[in-house]
């Protein structure tokens, strides 16, 4: 099944439970992406950044490192909203600190100039200032015409209120930042033996009438094909939705979610804290498709972005 005949919907646009014990963690996330945009915020302190100049749903990881001070908490800034950030292990006492972030840029935020600034407060009570100029960019996204059931495209009345109930409640859960980062180390394919997939961004024409972009790739699979957790979450979804069909949304913590919908069967329930590689159902062409596929999608802070960028952006190393 080619890519182009798999359609879903921009989740944020409109059989017993598995309970998972989480297990101990000893790996250790490594950064492959070389920082292409370093800013010096005085006292041996430096921020970096994985892309200068990021495009429409791009997703972009913060780095700071402090050589001299040990840095106790950060405070963050972007578009309005706070970017949470994590303190990585320190070997040692003489070691560099390091804290690390994610910042999502949304797949229609309008392409401009947005400063970020940040403060670093440090174990003696100073707080150094540092910020950084980020010019988003307008995203390269190709436009496709589908053919979908009509009642996708024109609801009825019923059909319209459900389905921006489930959109209000989308946008409650995405808008909730757990303090806790539940995942560890690199993030995984939801499909075994699958890595590429495609139609993140789309503008789409349903029917003759313009849709919303499409907020996620799609994975064209056989329907049964196994579902897994692409990291380590906590379900807070678990249930047929109007749009996107049988569905499954975790929360990695720090305001990450991961998204997964048109499943045929569901394999979890909301509450339970899944490890990565958990089975969360089988892929299936519920809700508004053309053929059976998984939607995967990342939302972080909020913001609708490529999820396969969260793969290109970690590798995990054995400790």
């Amino acid at each position: 099944m080619r890519l182009t005949a798999a359609i879903c919907a921009s989740f944020l646009a409109i059989a017993p439970a598995i309970a998972q014990k989480s297990r101990p963690h000893h790996r250790i996330a490594k950064v492959i992406a070389t920082p292409l945009s370093t800013h010096d915020c005085g006292h041996n302190v430096t921020l970096h950044l994985s892309a200068p100049d990021p495009t429409q749903g791009s997703l972009l990881l913060l780095e700071l490192r402090s050589a001299a001070q040990r840095v106790t908490e950060i405070k963050a800034t972007w578009d309005n909203r706070e970017i949470p950030f994590w303190q990585e292990p320190q070997p040692d006492e003489k070691s560099t600190n390091v804290w690390r972030g994610l910042l999502g840029v949304d797949l229609e935020l309008k392409p401009d100039d947005y400063p970020l600034t940040l403060t670093a407060k440090t174990e003696s009570a100073d707080e150094i200032p540092c910020s950084a100029a980020i010019d988003v960019k307008e995203g390269k996204f190709a436009t496709e015409s589908l053919k979908v059931a009509p009642n996708f495209v024109q609801p009825n009345p019923e059909q319209l209120a459900r389905a921006e109930a489930e959109r209000q409640r989308l946008r409650a859960i995405f808008a909730t930042i757990t303090p806790d980062r539940l995942w560890d180390g690199s993030f995984h394919y939801p499909l075994a033996g699958v890595t590429t997939g495609g139609n993140f961004g789309k503008r789409r024409i349903l029917n003759g009438q313009a849709g919303s972009p499409h907020g996620g790739v799609d994975f064209p699979a056989p329907a049964g094909t196994p579902v897994y957790a692409a990291q380590r979450g906590r379900v807070v979804l678990a249930e047929p939705l109007y749009f996107s069909g049988n569905t499954v949304v975790l929360d990695h913590g720090l305001g990450l979610y991961t998204f997964y919908g048109h499943f045929e069967s569901i394999t979890v329930q909301a509450g339970d804290l899944v490890d990565t590689g958990a089975l969360l159902g089988r892929v299936g062409a519920t809700g508004r498709v053309t053929g059976p596929h998984l939607h995967w999608g990342a939302t972080v802070n909020r913001a609708r972005t490529d999820p396969l960028q969260l793969i290109s952006l970690f590798r995990t190393n054995p400790q």
